[in-house]
C-alpha cells in the first residue's frame, strides 16, 4: 500500500472514530439546575421545591433584609445569607426520594418560626 492510501485510511479511521465518540455525548453538558430562593422576613420565595434524585441542583440563597439561614437537616444542608442581596450557594444531591422540610437557621424576629421550606424529592 502506498503512503498516501495508508494515510487516508488512518485519517477516515479516526474521524469515524471521533465522530462515534462525539455522536454518543450530548452535544451541550449542561450544569446543575439552579433555583433562587429569595429569603425575607418572614418566609422564603418560593418555600417549596421539587427536584428529581440523583439530578444534582444548585440553590442560591438571598437575604432582602436581615440575617437568614437555610437549614434541611435531613438532606444535610445548611447555609447562611448574612449580606443583603448577596448571593450564598449550596448544591444538592438528592439520594433519596421523599419530602423534607427545611427552616431559617437564624432568629429574625417575632414570625421567625413560620420561616419553613420545603423539598420534594421524586423519582
Amino acid at each position: 500500500m502506498n503512503l498516501n492510501v495508508r494515510m487516508g485510511t488512518i485519517t477516515a479511521g479516526l474521524l469515524a472514530l471521533t465522530a462515534t465518540v462525539l455522536g454518543s455525548q450530548p452535544a451541550t453538558t449542561a450544569g446543575p439546575k439552579r433555583i433562587e430562593i429569595v429569603a425575607s422576613r418572614f418566609s422564603f420565595s418560593p418555600n417549596e421545591i421539587t427536584v428529581k434524585k440523583g439530578d444534582p441542583v444548585t440553590i442560591t440563597v438571598r437575604s432582602m433584609d436581615v440575617t437568614h439561614g437555610l437549614v434541611i437537616e435531613e438532606l444535610g444542608l445548611r447555609t447562611n445569607a448574612i449580606k443583603k442581596g448577596q448571593p450564598e450557594d449550596l448544591t444538592l444531591v438528592p439520594e433519596t426520594a421523599g419530602t423534607f422540610q427545611g427552616k431559617c437557621a437564624h432568629f429574625c424576629g417575632k414570625g421567625h418560626g413560620s420561616m419553613t421550606f420545603t423539598v420534594h424529592v421524586v423519582e
